[in-house]
């Protein structure tokens, strides 16, 4: 029987969820146990991530639309979009754990960290549009738990004012109107024969083994 989007959608989530325990900065950030220069260093990384992803997705939009394919487009420019007002709002965080030019300019990037920004723009090169938007979908759902975790810790164990959360509160909730584009880049990509389970199913692997690197490489320097 074939399977829907939403099916599938479901369906490679719940193959990739990562292994709780493999996360082990997120529960010393809930618990109020990583310092200041810790969050320090999660905002620099994400700085960076945050820059090559929206490239990323912007191309991975431009490759959609050559290809006749539009509602992985729409996709992608969403995310984008999404990534710009992430960066807004990452200031105020850098700001509150004491990041400024300086130390922003002294800083050099975790490998670790950048390995999975470095994954997506190879997605972007590489990877057929519907077949990254499945993969990265179900990593999608990890990274927002562990946003509303960092959040609520960030209020109720370091004291951060709500400004400076903002970062973390973009991505703790679902999106409904992300989600739907999600689900339609998915059906047209099984419509049209383009979407790739097997691949799919690999490159998501992949970035949540990226994924864990970034938590385990700043988990190292706490």
């Amino acid at each position: 029987m074939t399977r829907t989007a939403r099916e599938l959608l479901e369906t490679t989530t719940a193959d990739l969820a990562p292994d709780p325990r493999a996360n082990r900065l997120v529960p010393l950030i809930a618990r109020g146990a990583a310092s200041r220069d810790t969050l320090a260093a999660l905002a620099l990384e994400q700085h960076g991530v945050i820059a090559a992803d929206r490239r990323s997705f912007l191309h991975l939009a431009q490759r959609a639309s050559a290809e006749d394919a539009p509602a992985c487009a729409a996709f992608f420019r969403t995310l984008a979009e999404g990534e710009e007002v992430a960066g807004e709002r990452l200031t105020a965080f850098a700001r509150a754990c004491g990041v400024d030019r300086e130390r922003a300019a002294a800083y050099t990037p975790l490998p670790g960290c950048q390995a999975y920004p470095a994954y997506v723009a190879w997605l972007a090169l590489n990877a057929g549009p519907s077949d990254a938007v499945l993969a990265l979908t179900a990593n999608f759902s990890a990274w927002g738990g562990y946003c509303a975790t960092i959040s609520e810790a960030l209020r109720t164990r370091y004291g951060f004012p709500d400004a400076s959360r903002a970062f973390f509160d973009l991505f703790a909730e679902p999106s409904p109107d992300l989600e739907g584009k999600a689900e339609a880049a998915v059906q047209e990509g099984l419509d049209t024969g383009r979407l790739d389970e097997h691949l799919s199913h690999r490159y998501g692997s992949l970035l949540q083994t990226y994924e864990a690197m970034f938590w385990t490489a700043l988990e190292r320097q706490a």
